[in-house]
């Protein structure tokens, strides 16, 4: 009977664990990177852009929008972002252009 309490005990608390990472990783905060080299980080309402400017924009679990700077991609629009799974996302620029595929990255390194 103990060796099977204590059993059950570690599965249900593996489970756990598992069920935590999905729900970090299932949302558009983190840092994200395009094939050509372009970064952006987002934190909650706060977004680093592509160009290095500090903007706040409109913030949901898996969504994101802001109002990009002037010379910067989708510059002098709004730019609107949208999670399409753990590691892809999506962008969409209403002027300019923005690389569309974005993939989660590490962190930046100087």
């Amino acid at each position: 009977m103990h060796i099977a309490r204590s059993l059950s005990a570690l599965l249900c608390g593996g489970a756990l664990l598992v069920a935590a990472g999905h729900a970090s990783a299932d949302a558009i905060d983190g840092d994200w990177c395009t094939e050509s080299g372009l970064r952006m980080t987002i934190r909650g309402p706060s977004l680093v852009s592509p160009g290095g400017a500090q903007v706040n924009g409109d913030y949901t679990r898996h969504g994101f929008s802001y109002a990009a700077p002037a010379g910067e991609p989708g510059g002098g629009g709004e730019v609107r972002l949208q999670l399409r799974g753990d590691n892809l996302m999506l962008a969409e620029a209403s002027a300019g252009s923005i690389e569309r595929t974005w993939r989660r990255c590490g962190p930046p390194t100087s």
